[in-house]
């Protein structure tokens, strides 16, 4: 009999391996939350199933749906495949910039599309070249008389040689007409009085 009570308040203070194992457990994990992945914008205007190797959606983004509209309505969704798919996909990029911009030509000039753009360019090319020419021609028109300029003035000073200060006195004083030695009489007392006695009356 005491045997028996004392089995039973032992297993009542021993904790239960059942709440010993619930305590230690992880908690549960959290539910898994689904990425949701928008189509490409031609997907998503062709109504279909964007897949994942879509060979339009590198280049036709959601955020550019104006991009697809204008190429799909000229060259059509099958041609644009079509025509990525023979390309190696370092060109595709530049391949779809292109019919892009041929196609927004297409629609704003129906009769020439991008050729008349590029004829308009083309234009502007052979003008400017033509006024770049002329503004070498004139360069070189004004270098030839600056150097000519150069030139005459190095010819004048080589053929006029320096002068003696003293023999250019002497020369002028020949040349002129009111000299001393023509005239000696000119600095004379007489002729300095007579000359100046208006000026005392």
């Amino acid at each position: 009999m005491l045997k028996m009570e004392y089995t039973s308040e032992v297993a009542a203070q021993s904790p239960s391996p059942k709440s010993s194992n619930s305590s230690s457990s992880p908690p549960p994990p959290l539910p898994s939350t689904s990425v949701v992945i928008s189509p490409c914008a031609a997907c998503k205007i062709l109504r279909r199933r964007c897949a994942d190797k879509c060979v339009l959606a590198p280049y036709f983004p959601p955020t550019e749906p104006t991009k697809f509209t204008i190429a799909h309505r000229v060259f059509g969704a099958s041609n644009i495949i079509k025509f990525l798919q023979e390309l190696p996909e370092s060109q595709r990029a530049d391949a779809v910039s292109s019919m892009v911009y041929e196609a927004s030509a297409r629609i704003r000039d129906p009769v020439y599309g991008c050729t008349g753009a590029i004829c308009q360019l083309q234009k502007q090319v052979n003008e400017l070249q033509a006024q770049l020419a002329k503004a070498q021609a004139e360069v070189v028109n004004m270098q030839l008389q600056q150097a000519n300029l150069v030139a005459l003035l190095c010819m004048e000073v080589a053929q006029s040689p320096q002068q003696n200060p003293h023999q250019s006195i002497n020369d002028f004083l020949s040349n002129s007409p009111q000299s001393y030695h023509s005239n000696p009489s000119f600095l004379d007392d007489n002729n300095l009085g007579s000359s100046w006695e208006p000026l005392w009356t």
